[in-house]
């Protein structure tokens, strides 16, 4: 029986084994939170409000049906955190650490199934980058638990106040938006924290570090701040998250600096929740005010951020912030009448376009699609639809509080658009094809006019 589920490991390809891998965690985390002992009121929870939640905190997306406090128990709580640190370092990166504990041998395919899993650009040295990550991981994470304690011992206790630290410390890094802020009475982030400088630094830093990606702070550990001897992936993800999150906070603060989202914050506290907003959109998905008080532009804003997502080998979704990079860099290549792409001295290949517009059109199309749906069967605006499939498919978290509302078939929808952003959209294109590959001889080439 052995032999033939390690022939069947064996003979699965690689990104239909990543598919079938993030499945199986799903579906075990779903069967968990069905249980009584999960519920705070020990009753069996839906298959599929427990599927929902299990997707989510696999995808660590952050869109819940159920607020976490209120409705799970501790038991409960802790297989959605565990389920959080699965889906924010990758089921490869621990199962590979596990056989490196045992002393097992690491074959190729495993190796290139890590390679795969964490989007990196070289098979050499990729157990030692799994160890990396999660010291990584763990580094990053107990700093900001030790941290976040300094805020949450005083009002629960050393316990309650370490365990909250915790918590909130894991799902802010692996980018995953789910909080125990039901416990305040209140599931706004920040309403709680009353704009604490210290604590929403701290948060802000946790969810940057984490959407950053490990082979960004593998650059930075071996080059320091050296920004000329970084790689180009690194200068392209370093130089784009800068620009995204600074350019959305002044977006953000330009449009609602004086609506009743910022109601009787000081101009400070207004800048400290833009870029808040604007880090968290591409990551997280905490909320820093109410969102229902944005204007619509605000939240247009918001939508495109969640679905530019950040960096590629992260905890982070969305496209990613090489994809939104190659297609701006296409249109001035364009506009420059370049022959190629170019960026800091490097030329990118003509593939990496592809599959950047290929990755962009998929997540466009899907998000369409499935707004167009929940538009049309919900009964509720367009632009709420189109936030919260943004929200799904970038894994980010960010809701108008509409996803308790929604039927089981949007439901379904949502998981599906999570599932396609946790585990990539080229991973899923190439799992799901059978295609065999292309012939080296090509057609005859002939124009036709776009644009």
């Amino acid at each position: 029986m052995l032999s033939k589920i390690q022939n069947f490991i064996h003979s699965v390809p690689l990104t239909k084994f990543l598919f079938l891998g993030y499945g199986f965690i799903i579906l075990i985390g779903t069967f968990l939170l069905s249980l009584p002992i999960s519920a705070r009121d020990r009753v069996f929870t839906p298959f599929g409000d427990a599927l929902f939640t299990a997707a989510s905190a696999s995808c660590v997306t952050g869109l819940v049906i159920h607020d976490t406090y209120a409705y799970w128990s501790l038991f409960g709580q802790i297989v959605i955190l565990i389920l959080i640190q699965i889906g924010g370092v990758g089921f490869m990166s621990l199962a590979i650490f596990a056989l490196t504990l045992t002393k097992q041998k690491i074959g190729l395919k495993q190796r290139f199934t890590m390679v795969e899993s964490v989007n990196a650009t070289k098979l050499s040295g990729i157990v030692k980058m799994t160890r990396f990550i999660l010291f990584g991981s763990l580094f990053f994470e107990l700093a900001g638990a030790v941290l976040l304690s300094v805020r949450f011992i005083p009002q629960l206790g050393i316990a309650t106040g370490i365990y909250f630290a915790v918590f909130h410390s894991v799902s802010s890094f692996c980018n995953a938006g789910i909080d125990l802020m039901g416990s305040f009475g209140n599931i706004s982030w920040l309403s709680t924290a009353d704009v604490d400088i210290m604590f929403n630094v701290t948060v802000m830093a946790l969810m940057i570090a984490g959407g950053l990606g490990f082979f960004v702070w593998e650059d930075i550990r071996e080059h320091k701040l050296s920004f000329r001897h970084y790689r180009l992936q690194t200068k392209i993800v370093l130089s784009t998250s800068l620009i995204l999150s600074l350019g959305g906070a002044v977006a953000i603060m330009l449009l609602e600096h004086n609506s009743a989202a910022y109601e009787g914050l000081s101009v400070g506290e207004k800048m400290l929740c833009s870029l808040f907003q604007s880090a968290s959109a591409r990551t997280s998905g905490f909320s820093a005010v109410d969102l229902n008080l944005y204007s619509e532009a605000g939240l247009s804003v918001i939508s495109m951020l969640m679905l530019i997502g950040d960096s590629p080998g992260s905890t982070a979704g969305g496209i990613k912030t090489t994809t939104f990079a190659v297609l701006i860099l296409s249109i001035v290549c364009v506009f420059k009448k370049r022959k190629s792409l170019e960026c800091f001295k490097r030329r990118i290949s003509d593939s990496i376009v592809h599959n950047a517009v290929c990755v962009f059109m998929m997540y466009i199309m899907l998000t369409a699609a499935v707004s167009v749906f929940i538009c049309a069967f919900e009964d509720i605006p367009m632009l709420s639809a189109v936030f919260e499939t943004s929200s799904a498919i970038g894994t980010v978290g960010m809701s108008l509080g509409l996803t308790p509302q929604l039927s089981t078939v949007s439901h379904i929808l949502l998981v599906v658009l999570m599932f396609v952003g946790r585990t990539g959209g080229l991973t899923v294109l190439m799992a799901l094809s059978n295609a065999p590959q292309s012939s080296k001889s090509q057609l005859p080439t002939e124009k036709i006019t776009v644009g």
